[in-house]
């Protein structure tokens, strides 16, 4: 398999992770989760999101969030945004980088945000200017991108006519994302190939969930076509609070593992960020799908055993062949 030696992880549990959560954490604890983030080596953090305080009440503190943060000069924050309101938010509180989104399925933007995939297009130009006037970066996503409840699969050709969006509005970075946890390896690897040779212009960024077991196979399937930026989610919560049976994002930790066993460089301190998970489901007050939580890490199964002690292995030696035995039936 022929993969990228190095990757890029975007921590989004402060907001992808906590904006379906029941338990609200408080400004305080998220503050913590997030520095605690910075110390353990990630460079792009999603803090929260700009959007209607009723609508995803778990996000309703991220202007205070973003003004207490001790932010690293080397670490990229960035909230998601929905409207030229979120800019203005943005700017007010400090935030230097802002992410928009639009659906590659009319029925799921709809949903998420009350508006068609062209409506939403429609609006993406003056969010980029008003960002650009407040010094503001900014990327977009494509829900949607490989499937969604609604749709079955997208075609790659309505995926490509947002991408085409985007760029005309002047955005180019850009995010596939597959909230709906119905991405595959061998669709991920056909489109990412088809992506990246076709708009190489773009930063691409991948965001899956695990819905179906099928998360980190699809990060090795990005990882084997060319892309080196991905989010996770501390613990794996989260999930899109208006796709049917959304569950959490691809876990942190588990990647993490993942690529320290293979030698692919994250800048990250899997220690650091186990400590930060645990943290986070010990605030959210329940266990999540996170493998590294429940059986930590392979390394530390590795143990001397005891002298003149052979544990769970059965040695078989010295035995005559069967036919030596008179009477021997065959097993």
């Amino acid at each position: 398999m022929d993969l990228v030696k190095a990757i890029t992880l975007c921590e989004v549990g402060p907001r992808d992770g906590l904006q379906s959560e029941k338990t609200l954490l408080t400004t305080e604890q998220k503050v913590e989760l997030i520095n605690d983030m910075t110390a353990a080596g990630f460079r792009v953090i999603e803090v929260g999101s700009f959007v209607n305080p009723k609508a995803v009440p778990q996000m309703a503190d991220t202007d205070d969030v973003f003004t207490r943060i001790a932010k690293a000069p080397d670490v990229e924050y960035r909230a998601l945004i929905a409207n030229l309101r979120g800019v203005r938010r943005a700017a007010g509180c400090g935030c230097r980088k802002v992410k928009l989104n639009v659906s590659a399925s009319t029925a799921h933007n709809l949903a998420n945000l009350n508006c068609t995939p062209s409506e939403s297009v429609a609006g993406f130009k003056s969010c980029v200017e008003e960002a650009q006037n407040c010094n503001i970066a900014v990327s977009g996503s494509i829900s949607m991108a490989f499937g969604s409840p609604w749709d079955k699969e997208i075609p790659i050709g309505d995926v490509k006519k947002v991408v085409e969006a985007y760029l005309a509005a002047g955005v180019t970075e850009i995010s596939l994302s597959d909230a709906a946890g119905v991405a595959y390896p061998s669709q991920v690897f056909d489109m990412g190939k088809e992506m990246l040779q076709e708009y190489p212009q773009v930063k691409w960024w991948l965001h899956f969930h695990n819905t179906r077991g099928l998360g980190i196979a699809n990060i090795l399937a990005g990882m084997e076509a060319g892309f080196t930026n991905y989010d996770t989610s501390f613990g794996g919560v989260g999930g899109c609070p208006f796709v049917p049976g959304a569950a959490g994002n691809v876990t942190t930790e588990d990647v993490l593992h993942m690529c320290e066993q293979m030698k692919i460089t994250t800048g990250i301190d899997l220690d650091l960020a186990m400590a930060v998970s645990k943290k986070a489901v010990s605030m959210l007050g329940h266990g999540t799908d996170s493998y590294l939580l429940r059986a930590g890490k392979a390394g530390d199964l590795i143990r001397e055993l005891p002298k003149g002690q052979i544990e769970n292995q059965v040695i078989i030696k010295n035995i005559p062949p069967a036919d030596s035995h008179a009477g021997a039936q065959p097993v």
